[in-house]
């Protein structure tokens, strides 16, 4: 059946949403466009990959046979999409994620599948052309490229295409950043050692970097010291200008590698505080001071949202969300199931921060007094456009990667701890959303 996918999936019609912006729901949203783009692996979830210039968009994804795949199009032409398969192919691990990006001379770049594994890296032969792509053994040293996780491309300050990962495992492995030269078409190292290094003794999870409105990429994460997910402690924090040459929030200059006595703790929840990697969420309030919202352990044992925010004095750290009996008591290895995201956290208008969260399936909003950082008010939360244009079957779950204007959505089973499932579901259809305005 993989064979007729290409062909099943352009012929599907596009379709045209009028959807409320979730972030001023009395606000109406442009027309939303989903364009289908192929039949994917719905088992369980894995980041997939999407990048755009001006003139293309790429897509890498898992197709309905767990294959490594490319999709492409010009930005004017949303039915033309163009197809290349790789050669990988994905298992049950949710770790294997996917990231893609075209650099200035629009060559396009693939690196993915890989849970402490070998360098997979897919290079086009020319300038938009993802059907002539060749793998390339070698970043930019391969001592550093046997045990590889967590791939993202990024673009530097002045342009320069990035690429960041974790050497190593989990409760041990350093974050290691390389440069690409497009005139030579080599990588290499952007600064002379990694920028975060665990000792032996542990590791980083990071949420960014993520450019501020002051320009400067803005760093938050956790340490781990075991690969149990209840080992996550410290919530730290760095800002750059330039990727290189990193301070902590009051200017100070950092010494890299950051090491756990070096780092600029924001809150120091201890080992077992109910802190967590991806459930860290970066923002900026409407006075472009830094956010960071996460959840730890209230003093009664409940986990809880809070708030930090960087503000003269210091780290201001407040209760978001004042939840009775409920208590997300994580623990072991794996891909978890999140009975909490923290999805998001941004001024709210009329004085107000928003943080937007998901517990036990339900999305809600945390209102905060944007001054005092007091709670207002805790309320279900309407739809995202992508929710609203995207609803998760039962069961399943609604996926997403943004860029800019652009996002994919596709639903599949929740994670298994990167264990087979039972039963496998029919592939879904992965789509590529974007603004009416973007087109």
């Amino acid at each position: 059946m993989t064979g007729d996918v290409a062909a099943w999936s352009r012929g599907i019609r596009t379709v045209m949403v009028c959807l409320a912006l979730a972030a001023a729901p009395a606000v109406a949203a442009p027309p939303h466009v989903a364009v289908p783009v192929d039949l994917v692996w719905s088992a369980h979830p894995v980041q997939f990959g999407l990048a755009a210039s001006e003139e293309l968009i790429v897509v890498a994804y898992y197709d309905a046979g767990r294959q490594l795949s490319l999709a492409s199009r010009s930005r004017r032409d949303p039915a033309g999409w163009r197809y290349h398969k790789l050669p990988s192919w994905t298992g049950w691990d949710s770790h294997n994620a996917l990231s893609v990006a075209i650099d200035r001379e629009g060559y396009v770049h693939v690196i993915g599948n890989l849970h402490n594994d070998p360098l997979l890296y897919f290079r086009s032969e020319a300038p938009g052309d993802i059907r002539g792509m060749t793998n390339i053994a070698i970043l930019a040293d391969a001592t550093l490229e046997r045990r590889m996780t967590y791939p993202v491309f990024l673009q530097a300050a002045d342009g320069r295409l990035v690429f960041k990962y974790r050497d190593g495992g989990s409760g041990d492995g350093n974050e290691i950043y390389r440069v690409y030269d497009e005139e030579t078409r080599r990588w290499s190292a952007l600064m002379p050692g990694p920028l975060v290094d665990g000792e032996g003794k542990r590791n980083a999870y990071f949420a960014g970097p993520v450019r501020g409105p002051d320009g400067r990429f803005h760093l938050a994460w956790v340490w781990r010291e075991t690969p149990d997910a209840e080992t996550t402690h410290d919530l730290s924090y760095a800002v750059s200008g330039d990727l290189v040459n990193w301070t902590h929030s009051d200017g100070t200059p950092l010494t890299l590698p950051i090491r756990l006595d070096s780092a600029e703790i924001v809150d120091p929840v201890p080992v077992g505080g109910g802190i967590i990697n991806n459930n860290l969420a970066p923002g900026f309030d409407s006075a472009g001071r830094t956010l960071i919202a996460y959840h730890r352990y209230d003093g009664h044992g409940g986990t809880q949202v809070y708030l930090a925010r960087r503000e003269a004095a210091g780290w201001r750290v407040a209760q978001a969300s004042a939840w009775r009996d409920f208590r997300w008591d994580f623990k072991g290895r794996g891909s978890l199931d999140f009975r909490l995201t923290v999805d998001g956290v941004e001024p709210a208008g009329d004085g107000h921060l928003r943080v937007r969260v998901k517990r036990d399936g339900e999305a809600r909003d945390l209102i905060l007094d944007e001054a005092t950082l007091a709670r207002v008010a805790d309320e279900p939360a309407s739809k995202t456009p992508l929710e609203a244009l995207l609803p998760a079957p039962p069961g399943m779950v609604v996926n997403t990667e943004e860029e800019g204007p652009l996002a994919l959505a596709w639903t599949t089973l929740p994670p298994n701890r990167d264990l087979p499932s039972a039963a496998v579901p029919a592939p879904t259809v992965l789509y590529l959303v974007e603004r009416a305005a973007a087109r």
